[in-house]
């Protein structure tokens, strides 16, 4: 039922006249596209840096909050411009997106993502300052950076095989793949 939903809505997204401009457009998509993986690298080289030195594997004589207080602006300004160029690109192809495997799983991961990166937030404020000098993180930190690095690896790998149709619904493909696709049968 859902599956059937989530196919009509995206069928009347692409027949909006917005969708199909950016999808035919000699150049927007492609600019889109490019700005969405430019912030990509902002955003996540920001975090990465963030979360290796909760994990005391890099800069250990730095500040751990001075450094996270340092590139929060820069990673939310990417996070956002990368969340709006994100929604475009969905925009443009949402039939193709709807019912690609690796953008559902992208899109959990987002979630799931999302939710760490509040958690994490909380725990780091609510640890206090106390440790921002030590090589590492308390523990729970540590495993919440772990975690983010895991979490958007996945992302970034499922984002790039969005692109492949080896699971499309045009496919022969198993019931369960089928169904965890968002392929409706005609």
């Amino acid at each position: 039922m859902i599956n059937e939903w989530l196919l009509q809505f995206a069928e009347w997204l692409y027949a909006t006249s917005g969708s199909r401009a950016i999808e035919q457009s000699y150049y927007l998509y492609n600019w889109i596209e490019t700005t969405h993986v430019l912030t990509v690298m902002v955003s996540l080289g920001m975090l990465i840096f963030i979360d290796l030195r909760m994990l005391g594997l890099a800069m250990p004589n730095v500040s751990a909050v001075k450094l996270a207080n340092r590139l929060n602006l820069v990673m939310m300004i990417g996070f956002a411009v990368m969340f709006i160029t994100g929604l475009l690109l969905f925009y443009a192809k949402p039939v193709y997106t709807t019912q690609s495997i690796w953008f559902r799983i992208k899109f959990l991961l987002l979630i799931i993502a999302f939710i760490n990166a509040v958690l994490f937030h909380r725990r780091m404020l609510a640890s206090g300052a106390s440790w921002e000098f030590d090589a590492k993180a308390p523990r729970n930190l540590q495993l919440g950076a772990a975690f983010s690095l895991v979490l958007w690896i996945g992302v970034v790998t499922t984002g790039r095989l969005i692109a492949y149709d080896w699971y499309q619904c045009y496919r022969e493909l198993p019931q369960w793949l089928s169904v965890a696709a968002g392929c409706v049968a005609p």
